[in-house]
Formats: structure tokens, C-alpha cells, sequence
């Protein structure tokens, strides 16, 4: 897929940017021509020596360079791409992308650029969730830019969260799906997946028995099919779809604030289980035994998401998908949903015990919209996800 399609790759300052060998390493084993450019503070952290030998291309630095500069060098640079990847991307340069700044090379080639950028943030987690830095990404998501990661983890700083580069090989998986030709290329599409969990108190919580499978799968075959896809994620054990943006969370509210985050976006996937109910001020300590005692536990509803996003208006994707996992009158029941939400489809499905779906690697499910209820045979999740995902793309082709 990456054979001789030419990446000029943007390494900025960060003690991630080591990780940018390995990832030139991918791209030349794939295929594909990687033009290097260094920002003076990624010279901290790796030469331009290690970087030109690896790429087997000059390392550009200097936007005055007059030998480069004779011919508008950054002007070429920046339009000979098949895509532009910035690897690690710091809060500061993200900074100059949102705000149009060109100050050094490697932000006048962003400004200077009509091609497609992919941005893999890195940096310590305050920074990434500081305002200032949430906001510029959500301009730069308005603007087109492109994400993959960051992800959550230990920090060289020795703090722990968002904010870790996205490992190599992700960032490959995110420039196929950037560079593929399939009918969701350019379409962003969040997918929602797995179960909530809603704290009784630190160590019991309230769940169901989603295991993920199915939001997962459906993530994976949007990406195939080009799209940049943002997974959002309850507790689940199902390996996270490669290529996509994961962002992990527990309850439903976590849940709404990352879907409200991650729009705009072309089509949203409502596919997880979110619990319909938490307790009304969880214990912050362990409830304990008290004489045979049962603890008496209050309700509260939880925030609706799919009606949240699919009666959202100007920022109402154009197609919105909800699920509904039903033990009877599934169809009634679904289309009573669909209505009542006012999302463009449901997909239903019977999760009675004895379908063995709840869980399970197979799944049964109607597709209802304005056409009516269109009964898909029993398969595979799998199957299921790519047949569902060539429907969106055909939903989207004329939006």
C-alpha cells in the first residue's frame, strides 16, 4: 500500500522523537520515500545524521538554507508529499498549526501545504489536557488535520495518562488508512463500544455483559475502508482496532464528554452498552457489612448520548447509528427507539440468553431506518461490521 508513496515526515523537539527512527524504519520497509525535516529542538533528542541515514534522504532544518531556499524549497516540499506526518507533534507546534504561525520550516511547510497532514501528539499529560491545547485540537480537527493517538500511559516525566505518542507501528496503520483509496477516505466517523462501568464504590460497580466485539469490529472495517475512525471505549478485553484514535473511559458520562470532544464528524456509531442509570452519590470508601444490613442504593439517569448526538444540530453528524440489544418484541421496541432518539438507524439485535449473542463471536441484527426493518442472516461480527460499514459508505458517498 505505502510502495513509493513519498511521506514528508516533521520531528519536532520531545523526548518521543527517538521513536521517529523506528518509524522511518517501517515506512522504508513498506515502500514508501520518507523526507525528513528537524526542528531545531528535535536536534536534542536525535541528529540529523541518524535520521538522513535511515530515511536515505537529505534532513532539512533551516528554512533559510540558500541553497534550498534558491528554488522555494519549502513551497516543493511541501506540496510533493502524498502526506505530511508530524511525528511527535508538541503542544507548541500543534500550537502554531491552529494559530497559522510560520516562524521555522517545519510550520511555514504546514502553512504552505494544501496536501493532507497526520498529526501524532506527544507530550505530558497537564499539557495535553490544558485547555489551550484541547482547543487548538479541535480547531485543527475543524481545519482537516488528521490525529493517531496520543495514548495513555507512563510518561518520561513520571506521571501517568494521555499524552504518550502513539507507538510506530499505529502510526504506519494511520498513514495506510490516510493513503488508501477506499470510499471513506476523508470521512471521520466516531464508533462508540463496549460496556460502562458505574462506580457503587471503589471496588463494586454496575455493568452488563457487553464484551466489545462488535463496536470493534466495526471500527476496524471503517478503517479499511479509508475512514478516520475515533474509538471510544468502555472496559472491554477485545484488542483495540488498529489505526484508529482510542479513547479509553469507564463511565457514561466519561463516555459523552470524549463523543463530544472527538465531533465534528461525518457519521457517528453508537455501538456500546452505556448503563441507562448510576448511583446517586457512590460511596467513597468501601460500603461494609453492617449487621446483615443491605445497603439501600439511589438511582440517577445517565446522560442519553445518542439522542444528545443525534438531536445536536449544527454539528449533528450526517448519519447517525444507534443500537438497540433487546430480549423481546425486538422490532417494535427498535423502531419505538429510533423515533424517540431521532437517530437515522438502529441496529437490533435479540441478546436473550439462549441466542448465545451477548458475548458471543456471532450476531443476528435488523437494520431499521425510514425503509423499514431489513432482517440480516446470522454471521460472524466480522461480517457483520464490513456489511454495515459498505452501508455507511454508501450513506455518505452523496453527502
Amino acid at each position: 500500500m505505502l510502495e513509493d508513496k513519498r511521506i514528508l515526515l516533521i520531528i519536532s523537539g520531545g523526548i518521543a522523537a527517538y521513536k521517529s527512527l523506528d518509524l522511518i524504519r517501517q515506512l522504508r520497509k513498506r515502500g514508501a520515500w520518507v523526507t525528513p525535516v528537524l526542528t531545531k529542538s528535535a536536534e536534542e533528542f536525535v541528529t540529523p545524521l541518524s535520521v538522513s541515514a535511515l530515511s536515505e534522504e537529505k534532513a532539512y532544518r533551516d528554512l533559510f538554507d540558500l541553497t534550498d531556499e534558491a528554488e522555494m524549497g519549502h513551497i516543493q516540499l511541501s506540496r510533493s508529499a502524498d502526506l505530511i506526518v508530524v511525528a511527535p507533534a508538541t503542544a507548541n507546534l500543534m500550537a502554531k498549526m491552529a494559530t497559522g504561525q510560520a516562524d521555522d520550516l517545519a510550520s511555514t511547510l504546514l502553512l504552505a501545504t494544501d496536501t493532507q497532514v497526520l498529526v501524532a501528539p506527544a507530550m505530558n499529560v497537564r499539557m495535553w489536557e490544558h485547555p489551550a491545547t484541547q482547543r487548538n485540537l479541535q480547531m485543527l480537527k475543524r481545519d482537516g488535520v488528521a490525529f493517531v493517538g496520543p495514548n495513555e500511559g507512563d510518561m518520561a516525566c513520571g506521571e501517568y495518562g494521555p499524552g504518550r505518542m502513539a507507538e510506530p507501528a499505529e502510526i504506519v496503520t494511520a498513514i495506510e488508512n490516510q493513503l488508501a483509496e477506499g470510499p471513506l477516505t476523508g470521512r471521520r466517523i466516531i464508533v462508540t463500544s463496549g460496556p460502562t462501568h458505574e462506580p457503587i464504590d471503589p471496588v463494586r460497580y454496575i455493568a452488563n455483559r457487553s464484551s466489545g466485539a462488535q463496536g470493534t469490529a466495526i471500527a476496524r472495517a471503517l478503517s479499511m475502508l479509508g475512514a478516520e475512525v475515533v474509538f471510544v471505549t468502555g472496559p472491554a478485553d477485545e484488542p483495540r482496532p488498529e489505526g484508529a484514535h482510542v479513547v479509553e473511559v469507564e463511565t457514561a458520562k466519561e463516555m459523552k464528554d470524549a463523543v463530544d470532544a472527538a465531533l465534528p464528524a461525518d457519521a457517528a456509531i453508537f455501538a456500546a452498552a452505556v448503563a441507562d442509570w448510576h448511583v446517586d452519590g457512590a460511596s467513597d470508601s468501601k460500603i461494609k457489612k453492617q449487621d446483615g444490613k443491605i445497603p439501600s442504593l439511589s438511582f440517577a439517569e445517565n446522560p442519553d448520548i445518542l439522542a444528545s448526538v443525534s438531536q445536536s444540530g449544527k454539528e449533528r453528524p450526517a448519519l447517525v447509528v444507534g443500537f438497540a440489544a433487546e430480549t423481546d418484541d425486538v422490532i417494535e421496541n427498535a423502531t419505538r427507539k429510533r423515533v424517540r432518539k431521532g437517530c437515522d438507524w438502529i441496529v437490533a439485535n435479540d441478546v436473550s440468553p439462549e441466542t448465545g449473542i451477548m458475548g458471543g463471536r456471532e450476531n443476528a441484527v435488523v437494520l431499521i431506518s425510514d425503509a423499514g426493518a431489513e432482517h440480516w442472516p446470522r454471521m460472524e461480527k466480522d461480517a457483520v461490521a464490513r456489511q454495515l460499514a459498505e452501508r455507511i459508505a454508501a450513506a455518505l458517498e452523496n453527502n
